[in-house]
């Protein structure tokens, strides 16, 4: 087929459709769907019956750190702080000293059994250090599967944050093996730039996007996801421009943004969800595209066993160690070890040292290549059932819905309540997102003068408007009056 842009765009939006149809038939097949974009990339390459050829990992790289930055910032967004709170310190562990072990572990193991130098090690350790965002996200939600306690937030934050530390190790290794004269004591201080940097930024950045969409009042409603789409890159560069992490900026501003009382919330929430979802299949496509799988096949063998010892040895050491200062069971910790999923990020983490032209790169990039498939077809399969054999699930019936669940459904409101602010009402001229408003009520109507206004979280409210309010109990009710200066 002749390359033209409207090839391209032909070729480009089979794949899509084709990739998300063929997710309904996997996901009923027990296929993970993360696995099955992988495949129909490497379907559509050039070893496959598409014959594209894709040999440029700087685009696979740029399309990958697009895609992660999109994905990190939709699950911030999808995150309560109320919900992370009670597991931010062992979360954190995990995150740090966790992925730090896991690497290390890792890397002196693949030096040993595989035909690589100490440092070489190293770095394949580092590339697979952390659990995939994407993956996780997915997995729990996507098959809404049920934990005891806070394990699907210590979960979630986990791979939400470790990604920065992954990073870090993968840059810091590749520099020490391609840059003359680096040395690892150069880590340190590029280690606290970089996490302090990024997470100070990405709480600044996120309380000035807050600000930002409260106050630019724009004509068109639909323009406030463009903006935000244009926001969320903006965190990145500028973050990584000052020697930040960008990822960790992302990631926390929004988080810090879902802390904060902000228009359009659900909706931009809902709307960066879909944008997740395209994220990950064009990632998993691009990197699908990528690979050859005539170059994976010879190191099968190799892959399989460093990808048995990073979920079986390694991952269990850096959870254990990380876990051992909380109270958490033997089951739960065994648990946190297998949902040590492995998807895209690595594989993008990958191309750093094939572009730095190391010498043993290209055999980097396929054993973890391999083993993000062996991650991914073994642990995401296996999830709901490792669960229920360790007694974490919780039954369907007895689901706890997180605070987002709550917020985000449609049924959650059970009474309909009308409320008269008084003439000189203290909150005249307040708009609706200024005030201390229950997360799960709706202000659906206000009645002023006879005339009826929809309102939003930039509506302001007037001394004698008539409130009609969807509200959830008793109690909400008098946490309504309370916000609306009654009580």
């Amino acid at each position: 087929m002749q390359i033209t842009t409207e090839n391209i765009l032909l070729v480009g939006s089979l794949l899509l459709i084709l990739s998300i149809i063929a997710s309904k038939t996997a996901g009923k097949a027990g296929i993970p769907v993360l696995l099955l974009f992988l495949g129909v990339g490497m379907v559509a390459g050039t070893d496959g019956i598409g014959k594209i050829a894709f040999d440029d990992p700087g685009a696979a790289q740029f399309l990958g750190i697009l895609a992660l930055t999109y994905i990190l910032f939709s699950g911030g967004l999808d995150t309560k702080w109320q919900s992370i709170k009670p597991v931010f310190k062992p979360g954190l562990l995990l995150s740090t000293v966790g992925v730090l072990l896991t690497a290390v572990s890792v890397g002196l193991f693949a030096s040993w059994f595989a035909d690589l130098s100490w440092k070489e090690g190293l770095l394949l350790g580092a590339i697979v250090s952390s659990t995939d965002a994407a993956a996780v996200f997915s997995i729990l939600r996507s098959k809404s599967i049920g934990l005891k306690g806070n394990l699907r937030p210590l979960l979630e934050f986990e791979s939400g944050s470790n990604d920065p530390m992954a990073f870090f190790l993968t840059i810091g290794m590749t520099s020490w093996l391609s840059v003359e004269g680096f040395s690892p004591v150069d880590l340190v201080p590029m280690f606290f730039k970089q996490m302090i940097f990024g997470a100070a930024a990405g709480i600044l950045l996120g309380k000035g996007i807050v600000l930002l969409i409260n106050k630019i009042n724009l004509e068109y409603e639909g323009l406030y996801p463009v903006l935000m789409l244009g926001l969320v890159v903006l965190v990145y560069a500028v973050t990584d421009l000052i020697g930040g992490n960008g990822f960790l900026a992302v990631y926390l501003s929004a988080i810090t943004m879902n802390q904060s009382s902000m228009l359009h919330h659900k909706s931009l929430i809902k709307f960066f969800d879909g944008i997740a979802w395209l994220m990950q299949i064009v990632m998993f496509i691009a990197l699908g595209l990528l690979v050859y799988p005539s170059q994976v096949w010879p190191v099968i063998g190799l892959g399989f066993v460093i990808a048995m010892f990073l979920i079986l040895v390694a991952r269990p050491i850096g959870v254990w160690a990380s876990l051992s200062f909380f109270n958490f069971s033997n089951r739960k910790k065994a648990f946190v070890s297998w949902v040590g999923l492995r998807g895209a990020v690595p594989i993008v983490f990958a191309t750093f040292p094939l572009i730095a032209g190391l010498e043993k790169s290209s055999l980097i990039f396929n054993i973890v290549f391999f083993i993000v498939l062996t991650s991914v077809a073994l642990q995401a399969t296996t999830l709901a059932k490792v669960a229920k054999w360790l007694h974490l699930a919780v039954p369907a019936g007895l689901k706890r819905r997180s605070l987002l669940d709550i917020e985000l459904s449609e049924d959650f409101k059970n009474a309909l309540v009308e409320v008269n602010l008084p003439e000189n009402s203290l909150i005249d001229g307040k708009k609706i997102l200024e005030l201390n408003f229950p997360k799960t009520s709706l202000i659906v109507l206000v009645n002023r003068n006879n005339k009826y206004i929809t309102p939003n979280g930039a509506t302001e409210l007037k001394s004698g408007d008539k409130l009609m309010v969807m509200i959830n109990s008793g109690v909400e009710e008098h946490m309504v009056r309370h916000a609306l200066a009654l009580e």
